[in-house]
């Protein structure tokens, strides 16, 4: 298995009204990690309100809401180091955290308000936020050790 340096992604098309459990993303301290969420806009009147929030997705809105939008602004932000850099009203509201920390590890709740009743698209995405494994040495420190 091969190490890609900013995050891995599992992607999943999710229909409405679905929940999906188990996607990871993994992503290393001091990076930004984006948590990908989509949904479908065919016309501007598709565009709609969400938010994103720690712990899994509760029956209505987001628990620990960290972010929401309407759709075509952010409307609440409890950190700028979460940020929605997609295009909103092309309906990708994937979340970046930026500067990543070990906390920041745990299960994220991207929430689509779509309307009507039980119509929401929920995903709960898992984050892991790893110390980075390859640490380089500086330039000035050099070994005389061999191994064979």
């Amino acid at each position: 298995s091969f190490h890609l340096p900013c995050a891995q992604y599992l992607f999943v098309f999710l229909s409405p009204g679905s929940t999906v459990s188990g996607l990871a993303v993994i992503g290393e301290v001091g990076q930004n990690v984006t948590v990908p969420c989509h949904y479908n806009v065919q016309h501007s009147n598709g565009i709609t309100s969400m938010c994103w929030g720690r712990g899994r997705c509760p029956t209505s809105k987001c628990s620990q809401p960290i972010i929401w939008t309407d759709g075509w602004r952010v409307t609440e932000q409890h950190s700028s180091r979460y940020q929605l850099q997609g295009q909103l009203w092309m309906g990708d509201v994937s979340l970046t955290i930026v500067n990543a920390r070990e906390a920041d590890s745990g299960i994220y709740c991207c929430r689509v308000e779509i309307p009507g009743l039980f119509n929401d698209q929920l995903t709960n995405h898992k984050v892991v936020i790893q110390k980075a494994r390859i640490t380089t040495a500086s330039p000035h420190t050099y070994t005389s050790e061999q191994t064979s």
